[in-house]
């Protein structure tokens, strides 16, 4: 089963990343796939089966009120619960900073950018299923960095040192392979410019099509004026919906 396959394609993918050191500006590292593995084996056993998925939707990384507390990529805790149907326990990092600390489900802050994605898949196709019948979600980096400041800045992996950062694009780009080649992706589509280079990069000789969708952050002043429509919009003119 295609499931059985990426879960323990991800497996090796947590496992490769164990041990690496990185230095600042990542003074703290979160592996969601370590203590929130329970929700991110739910969802890739419960949504992978559903059928060959055309189009894949990469993120980035964790984001720290996401897939950091819930384990699924741009995991908006009401999203998650609500619209995917999991709620499990989730365990904690070995080192937290003070202000952004994982309390999983309990998490009162909404990940803006996780809760415009689903939203939007939620408006447009009604329930998961009809959602993942054709698409999946997936972030290429499943770590999430932190600075020691004060309010724990998210330091985003282009940030990082070459070293310590292309020894996690190696593993990252294998996993992104494997996931293609298993789901039968026709169509990566990167949430934002990063997403896009570094899918371009990995699966390069591969017969496949790449597209890209204004990023949901509200960091974005765009993305702030009517993301959902302006992200169908793209999506309609680059022929990934109809």
């Amino acid at each position: 089963m295609a499931s059985t396959r990426i879960i323990q394609a991800t497996l090796q993918l947590r496992e490769s990343l164990r041990g690496i050191q990185f230095s600042s500006p990542a003074d703290y590292v979160y592996s969601p796939l370590e203590y929130a593995w329970a929700p991110h084996e739910a969802y890739l056993s419960r949504y992978a089966p559903l059928g060959s998925k055309r189009v894949l939707f990469l993120g980035m990384n964790p984001g720290p009120f996401g897939m950091a507390q819930t384990g699924i990529p741009f995991g908006e805790v009401a999203a998650v619960r609500d619209w995917l149907g999991l709620e499990m326990s989730v365990g904690r990092p070995d080192r937290e900073h003070p202000r952004k600390k994982v309390t999983g489900f309990a998490c009162h802050r909404s990940e803006v950018s996780g809760r415009r994605l689903w939203g939007l898949f939620r408006d447009r196709f009604g329930t998961p299923e009809n959602f993942f019948r054709e698409h999946w979600v997936h972030n290429y980096n499943p770590l999430l960095f932190l600075e020691n400041t004060k309010l724990g800045r998210n330091v985003v992996p282009e940030e990082l040192p070459a070293q310590a950062i292309q020894v996690v694009n190696r593993e990252c780009d294998l996993y992104l392979q494997e996931l293609v080649q298993t789901l039968g992706i026709k169509t990566v589509v990167g949430v934002g410019g990063y997403a896009k280079t570094r899918a371009r990069e990995a699966l390069q000789g591969m017969n496949l099509k790449f597209g890209r969708i204004l990023h949901p952050s509200p960091a974005s002043p765009v993305a702030n004026r009517g993301w959902a429509e302006a992200a169908t919009r793209e999506l309609i003119e680059q022929g990934i919906w109809h």
